[in-house]
């Protein structure tokens, strides 16, 4: 019997900058999806203590996104990409709560890979094929950020990845500090959401601009003639620069100043990049006005899900939030 394990993932800072090359702050956390599978046969099948139905998957599988029930496409995904010489038998279980922006999918891609042989010495070959197995199962162009920080996870650390060149520096959560995930009601679902649209507005800026918009500053976004483009680059150019004083506010223990920044990032989420909805910005602003709350934001994509914030140990309990969890920064995937 092989066991499997990959945690999710809730980012600090540092939204839709991945798949532009830029900077995102997030953390593995102590949630996450195990798979257990007895290995052998020409398919994979799976059944989930979280979602109804088996997934049945050939080895030889060329559509990942046609197969049902919805949630073995991301099983499909990785066979297709990992292109295993035998299947299995098995179960995958969860902690990890469903379209929060905890990055679920994330975790069962890394675990399932792990569990059908994929090699955890090099952590970004197996980020990227987990994305890539994502993107044939859902259609979203999505970024490494989710898949990378789940296989690469430091426990008792936040990492400060650059997804240009695919390196991270590990910054240490400092001792007395609560990161409280608290649900806004709403399930977050990228498919058919504006994520794809957002994404190619990002594209068609640096293309426009002729230069990345990690290397875009103020002035060259402000070149931009179409006002939507304009704000959309601005988030990216702006948010790159929050996250690396993020992660010196973070080292320094400036919580202060973290949370300031984590409040900023929520208004260019909500203004510029619009991915924000009236439940989250609520959200947000409840746990900012609670004393001892540093900070908080949207995490995730957007578009529902959760918010994060950094808090004082306790500070949040006295708003009896109705979902909310309270993450330690936890170690990445690995195979028992």
């Amino acid at each position: 019997m092989i066991t499997a394990y990959a945690p999710g993932r809730v980012n600090l800072i540092g939204d839709h900058t991945d798949y532009s090359g830029g900077l995102v702050c997030p953390m593995a956390v102590d949630l996450g999806t195990t798979v257990r599978l007895e290995p052998g046969g020409p398919t994979l099948t799976l059944d989930s203590d979280t979602f109804a139905g088996t997934a049945v998957i050939d080895v030889d599988i060329d559509d990942p996104a046609s197969v049902t029930p919805p949630w073995g496409r991301y099983v499909a995904g990785v066979v297709s990409v990992l292109r295993p010489t035998i299947g299995g038998r098995g179960a995958v279980t969860s902690t990890l709560p469903v379209g929060a922006g905890l990055s679920s999918s994330a975790a069962l891609e890394v675990a399932v890979a792990l569990a059908i042989g994929a090699d955890p010495a090099d952590p970004v070959r197996l980020a990227r094929d987990c994305q890539r197995a994502e993107q044939l199962a859902s259609g979203v162009p999505c970024g490494i950020m989710d898949q990378l920080v789940s296989v690469a996870g430091i426990e008792g650390h936040v990492l400060l990845i650059d997804c240009a060149s695919l390196t991270w520096h590990a910054v240490r959560v400092p001792a007395g500090v609560d990161v409280v995930v608290a649900h806004s009601g709403e399930a977050r679902a990228l498919v058919g959401s504006a994520y794809a649209e957002r994404r190619a507005a990002v594209e068609a800026a640096a293309d426009l601009l002729g230069v990345g918009l990690r290397e875009a500053g103020p002035v060259e976004v402000g070149s931009l003639r179409d006002p939507v483009m304009r704000r959309r680059a601005r988030h990216v150019v702006s948010e790159n620069r929050r996250v690396a004083e993020f992660a010196a506010a973070l080292d320094r223990r400036d919580l202060g100043a973290a949370g300031e920044l984590m409040l900023e990032s929520h208004a260019s989420l909500r203004d510029d990049f619009e991915v924000s909805t009236p439940a989250l910005d609520a959200l947000v602003d409840r746990l900012a006005r609670a004393p001892g709350v540093w900070g908080a934001r949207l995490t995730g994509a957007g578009f529902g899900g959760c918010v994060v914030a950094l808090a004082e140990p306790g500070a949040t309990e006295r708003l009896g939030l109705a979902r909310s969890w309270s993450v330690h920064p936890s170690a990445g995937a690995r195979r028992g």
